[in-house]
């Protein structure tokens, strides 16, 4: 737990060090910004909902830009074997890349509050809405890292991590659109893996236990293929 923490200490001031954190930021906060003013204040409806699906899509662009480094950099620059030699294990390594990841898209959240804050100026917000909304935000966001971190460790080159992750993020987005091509149970087996669908009922205010549960298996089965990805790289 101390060598967990030392590393996602690290990490996260790794995150500030590098003007990559600062442009994701930036990129998140004026796109979610402009969704906001063209959605709410061109239409004046107090609904936080429009706001969390807007969120999410950007997530898609900024996430890959916020994980392609966390272990790709360390390939590239030959630090890998001492990562890997170190008393520290594969799965401690990995773990505190991943909860450094998790503060910073937590920030991402935390600071998306301030659209919700401005709506309230202007009537009154669907409480349960609200928070189960954010939470969706966050699960989404989670498990969108997780992603992120998995391809991180596939590649030494930062550039051809942040494409892999993207890809596969694109490729989980449209499972939706994917289903409604096939009819049948293929349909409802797609449904099942689509991580925008499982946000339905918490962006109606229902806490769903089984979406919050596919959301934490959906993140642990994408750290732990990060952490065998670098068992493999540490045997060679």
């Amino acid at each position: 737990m101390r060598r967990t923490l030392a590393i996602y200490k690290k990490e996260l001031q790794m995150y500030f060090y590098s003007p990559v954190a600062y442009v994701a930021f930036a990129f998140y906060f004026v796109i979610s910004g402009y969704f906001f003013s063209a959605n709410f204040l061109g239409s004046q409806v107090v609904d936080v909902r429009m706001l969390t699906g807007n969120t999410m899509l950007v997530f898609l662009f900024v996430i890959p830009l916020l994980t392609m480094r966390l272990v790709s950099d360390e390939l590239r620059q030959g630090t890998d074997e001492l990562l890997l030699t170190s008393p520290a294990g594969i799965g401690e390594i990995i773990v505190g890349k991943y909860f450094s990841a998790l503060t910073v898209q937590f920030m991402l959240v935390v600071g998306s509050l301030l659209y919700p804050f401005i709506m309230s100026r202007y009537g009154e917000l669907d409480q349960p809405v609200l928070w189960m909304s954010v939470l969706s935000m966050f699960l989404v966001g989670a498990a969108m890292m997780a992603v992120g971190l998995f391809a991180s460790s596939l590649s030494a080159h930062q550039m051809v991590a942040g494409i892999a992750g993207f890809a596969m993020l694109l490729l989980l987005w449209m499972i939706d659109w994917l289903g409604d091509s096939v009819a049948g149970k293929a349909k409802d087996w797609l449904s099942q893996f689509s991580i925008i669908g499982r946000t339905n009922n918490f962006n109606k205010g229902i806490f769903d236990l089984a979406d919050f549960l596919f959301f934490i298996m959906f993140t642990v089965v994408f750290v732990l293929l990060s952490i065998q990805i670098l068992e493999r790289k540490r045997w060679r």
